[in-house]
């Protein structure tokens, strides 16, 4: 937002007053204006408040650096990164590899039926080898079973 402010000042600058140069004003006046914000907010409270914090940190500095020292020595110091959920990846990583497989045995299926349709059989089903049939069924079926299974059952990603 400021910089955009700071594009629209520019462009208003040059409006009003072609020659004015708006980053040179800026250059010039930021020290005093950071001066004068460090002189506001250097108030009597303030810095007592921070000479407080301080002291109060000061003091407590020699027994916490020998507690860290203690814990180090005893080999008691952890660190402990979390920085992705491990199971929920494994567990899509896992879905994921489970549907490709899946996807390719229906594949395998489909492509037996059809290599299946050209091999003279008695036993038929519609007038197509009975064979072939089961097994272009059990790829369809599967690939419903799928499809319903993405459809209703997989998590719906958070809208932000």
């Amino acid at each position: 937002m400021l910089g955009k402010t700071l594009l629209n000042l520019d462009q208003v600058s040059r409006t009003l007053a072609p020659d004015f140069d708006p980053n040179g004003a800026i250059r010039r006046n930021a020290g005093e204006v950071l001066q004068q914000r460090l002189i506001k907010s250097a108030t009597p409270a303030n810095i007592i408040s921070s000479l407080l914090e301080t002291k109060d940190f000061l003091e407590r500095l020699p027994s916490r650096v020998n507690r860290i020292l203690d814990r180090v020595a005893d080999n008691e110091i952890e660190l402990k990164v979390d920085a992705i959920d491990e199971t929920r990846l494994m567990e899509g990583l896992q879905k994921i590899a489970n549907r490709i497989t899946l996807g390719l045995v229906l594949a395998a299926l489909i492509v037996g039926a059809a290599m299946l349709m050209s091999v003279p059989t008695d036993f038929r089903i519609m007038g197509y080898p009975g064979l072939a049939i089961i097994f272009f069924l059990l790829a369809a079926g599967g690939g419903v079973a799928l499809v319903l299974n993405i459809l209703f059952y997989d998590e719906k990603a958070p809208r932000k």
